[in-house]
């Protein structure tokens, strides 16, 4: 069983700049594969980015460019840095694992590709 706990949401003016954390258990932090997600009231949740044990990484068009994936294997932490935040972001995002490669690099912004969730964590950006 793995367990997250992400930290860092609030709220920003547009254009401004977020960094979210999660941490993770386990002992094997570095075999895991990591996703951040985002979910608006009223819409489904949707992936944003994503990395895998050789820190490559994947983003949705929405955020590429202004937002960057990040692991510190030593700290079992995963990043996602926000800049440029635009009311658009406005979500509770949640970070994800999965143990296993495979099917996860045909679609690594899929939720039904992670095992394991936080309970996340409020990002809301005003005009």
């Amino acid at each position: 069983q793995v367990q997250l706990v992400e930290s860092g949401g609030g709220s920003v003016q547009a254009g401004g700049s977020l960094r979210l954390s999660c941490v993770a258990s386990g002992s094997t932090y570095s075999r895991y594969y990591l996703g951040w997600f985002r979910q608006a009231p009223g819409k489904e949740r949707e992936g944003v980015a994503s990395i895998d044990t050789e820190d490559n990484t994947n983003y949705s068009d929405s955020v590429k460019g202004r937002f960057a994936i990040s692991r510190d294997n030593a700290k079992n932490t995963l990043y996602l840095q926000m800049n440029s935040l635009k009311p658009e972001d406005t979500a509770t995002y949640y970070c994800a694992a999965r143990l296993r490669g495979g099917a996860w690099y045909y679609r690594p912004l899929y939720t039904a590709n992670y095992d394991y969730w936080g309970q996340g964590t409020q990002v809301t950006i005003s005009s």
